[in-house]
């Protein structure tokens, strides 16, 4: 399909047309190949004045978390409200076939069927930061589709989950009872990004879950008394990240969850930050992309990939030092 095919479809298609056009899309969007890339760009520009009226939401978590089982909670809850729901789901990538090994979809049965709800799975290929090198794009595609609320669910592997943060309007961070000692809770990073804490898994362990919040709602008070300006609670303006209990599977808790949500969205709204936050999202996003092409860029070069190999023997023998060998290559680069 074209781009201007595929833009009508996913526009303006019917639902069965316009989920086909969002997956051939998002898969157009994911190639490689150069003129792929053209026809993407292409696409990028079309879909941009029907992109921004969705709430973005990124939610990450250790594995065994349960995130999926949250997401899916949540996600039925909203379509119960009037919503239309996208959720892009990072898996870490297979070394043998490059694709996704955990297959959300499988762990959304309800979610997945629904005619309201829209799943796309992506490998993360080796991509840091726990999101997938494409998201924001396919971020794009379901905002265009109609989709009000997008939320893109990291491969959770630890404190490294950071990237979501920085394409999203608000980063939930998901935590379970006992997950650790109290200097768990203090661990900056991954903590001091987050707008909202989730303990999940209350019911298991309630007096657990408990301490747990009592924890890290001092370690986030802490956090945005000595360092995060956007967090400073002397700052009525500011909203200040909140830590709740409960529990997914059980399906308590997922109504308090969206009314923080709702609340934080009204607020950041309100006095500009959101505004804000998207534009130096946009920013980030453009010096990483520029980033990336001058890397394809160099190694495309034909002086670079002339001596690329003798540069690298060398580097290898012990003959060139690593940074000099650099400066070398990207003097052929100019």
């Amino acid at each position: 399909m074209t781009p201007q095919a595929l833009l009508e479809g996913i526009v303006r298609g019917a639902p069965a047309t316009q989920r086909r056009a969002m997956a051939k899309a998002i898969t157009l969007l994911e190639s490689t190949r150069a003129d792929h890339r053209a026809q993407g760009d292409e696409l990028l520009t079309a879909l941009l004045p029907h992109t921004g009226n969705a709430l973005r939401l990124g939610i990450s978590g250790v594995p065994g978390v349960g995130k999926s089982t949250f997401i899916e909670a949540l996600g039925l809850y909203l379509i119960g409200k009037g919503h239309r729901v996208a959720v892009l789901t990072i898996d870490p990538s297979s070394s043998v076939s490059g694709g996704s090994i955990l297959g959300d979809k499988t762990r959304m049965e309800k979610l997945s069927v629904h005619d309201q709800a829209y799943i796309r799975p992506s490998p993360s290929s080796g991509t840091l930061g726990g999101v997938a090198e494409k998201t924001r794009e396919a971020m794009m595609v379901c905002e265009a589709a109609g989709h009000d609320i997008v939320i893109v669910e990291t491969v959770g592997v630890g404190q490294s989950e950071t990237a979501v943060s920085g394409m999203t309007d608000m980063f939930v961070l998901m935590q379970l009872p006992n997950a650790g000692d109290d200097l768990q809770a203090i661990k900056k990073g991954v903590m001091e990004l987050a707008d909202l804490v989730v303990i999940n898994k209350a019911d298991l362990d309630p007096d657990a879950a408990t301490r747990a919040r009592a924890q890290i709602t001092s370690s986030l008070r802490l956090l945005g008394l000595h360092g995060h300006p956007e967090h400073a609670h002397h700052n009525d303006g500011l909203w200040h990240p909140q830590v709740i209990q409960l529990s997914a599977l059980q399906g308590r808790g997922v109504d308090a969850f969206w009314a923080e949500v709702s609340r934080f969205h009204a607020l950041q709204t309100g006095n500009g930050q959101l505004a804000q936050r998207r534009q130096q999202q946009a920013r980030a996003w453009m010096w990483e992309r520029i980033d990336a092409g001058l890397k394809q860029r160099f190694r495309a070069h034909p002086q670079v990939r002339a001596d690329l190999d003798e540069t690298t023997r060398r580097v290898l023998a012990g003959e060139l030092p690593p940074s000099t060998a650099a400066r070398q290559l990207l003097d052929l680069f100019d």
